[in-house]
């Protein structure tokens, strides 16, 4: 199969060089790299490609890098059951970009870009029904972003005195504990054998 992904990985260097910024076999899998102009185009050769006919979408997610210019990488997993081959296609994009929808060629891609941008807030120019999927409608920010608060921005508790659900500003109530990070086993006036710790 490796053999296989090679051939393929040159043909699509000889027939699409100018879209594929990396292409790459790794643990028998084929990562191809395309920037976000080639996206829509690159997919779509892939799909209709005579060779390749990678005509089943099976997934779409995204990555965060926040450190990097374009913050997010869309990766694309399809199969082409005639090859019996699997590729993967990522593209970066800034925080502030929209990427093509793939909802033309791949009907089921558009729950998958819904749950990106989600999680994400990566917007798909051309998708006809980008809204929340798995967040509730009045969710503030995107939960798979790595500067999204691990306790979160909001609560949502069922009040019985007003009969309804009501959205609180986060509340952290245990108060703050100050631990003395010795063992159990130590004592502050004393020092068990073989314990080689140091007293503060």
């Amino acid at each position: 199969m490796t053999t296989s992904l090679e051939e393929l990985s040159i043909y699509l260097r000889e027939s699409r060089g100018s879209a594929i910024v990396d292409a790459v076999v790794t643990h028998g899998e084929l990562t191809i790299t395309t920037g976000k102009d080639d996206y829509l185009g690159l997919v779509n050769f892939l799909r209709d490609d005579e060779r390749c006919q990678f005509i089943s979408f099976i997934d779409l997610c995204g990555v965060d890098w926040p450190a990097r210019a374009e913050r997010f990488d869309v990766v694309v997993h399809l199969l082409s059951p005639k090859q019996n081959l699997r590729i993967r296609v990522k593209t970066a994009v800034a925080e502030d970009e929209a990427l093509a929808s793939l909802t033309g060629l791949y009907m089921g891609a558009e729950w998958f870009e819904r749950e990106c941008w989600d999680m994400y807030g990566i917007p798909f120019a051309g998708h006809g029904d980008l809204r929340r999927i798995l967040t509730d409608y009045g969710f503030e920010g995107h939960p798979l972003r790595k500067d999204f608060p691990t306790t979160g921005l909001v609560e949502v508790r069922y009040d019985d005195s007003v009969k309804r659900v009501v959205y609180e500003p986060v509340a952290l109530r245990q108060e703050f504990r100050n631990f003395d990070f010795l063992s159990p086993w130590e004592g502050t006036d004393y020092v068990l054998p073989g314990d080689e710790k140091k007293s503060q």
